[in-house]
């Protein structure tokens, strides 16, 4: 298993324009990729990562959010929150825990150290895009993210 080694928090982040900052207070519970279409087609790419936190963790600086609410592939409403000038995404607020918050870790200043320790909705991978069978992975959405947190606190410790 890789060992990621965490920064001196607080660390912080902000959009492509400026306009937005945030400050983070703590370690994240786990850094993952999602495969689902919505990510592919919000990212452009073959996923998106995600960096769930503790919502007390985060500070929203400065800048105005504009708020989006988009039903998951899970079923659930996902509220994805980003800068009203240059519409980079930033974090989304899961409305079924709402004492957690998803941040985009690319948006950080340094993201050199959110290594992803796992992959969710894997079945809808992109045929070509490389799934690494020794993380933890899930084909759909987990029934529990207790998995991913474990594994990111074993590669943390």
């Amino acid at each position: 298993m890789t060992e990621i080694a965490l920064p001196a928090f607080p660390v912080e982040g902000g959009c492509i324009c400026g306009a937005v900052r945030y400050r983070i207070t703590g370690a994240p519970l786990a850094v993952y990729n999602c495969h689902c279409r919505d990510c592919q087609r919000l990212s452009g790419a073959t996923h998106s990562m995600s960096m769930p936190i503790a919502r007390d963790r985060l500070q929203h600086l400065r800048g105005e959010l504009v708020a989006h609410d988009k039903p998951a592939d899970s079923g659930r409403t996902v509220r994805m929150l980003a800068c009203a000038r240059c519409g980079t995404k930033l974090w989304n607020e899961p409305l079924a825990s709402p004492a957690m918050l998803v941040v985009k870790p690319g948006t950080l200043d340094d993201p050199s150290w959110a290594l992803p320790i796992g992959n969710i909705w894997t079945a809808s991978r992109l045929p070509w895009a490389v799934i690494d069978e020794t993380q933890v992975n899930f084909p759909g959405q987990p029934p529990d993210r207790q998995p991913l947190y474990d594994a990111w606190s074993a590669a943390t410790t």
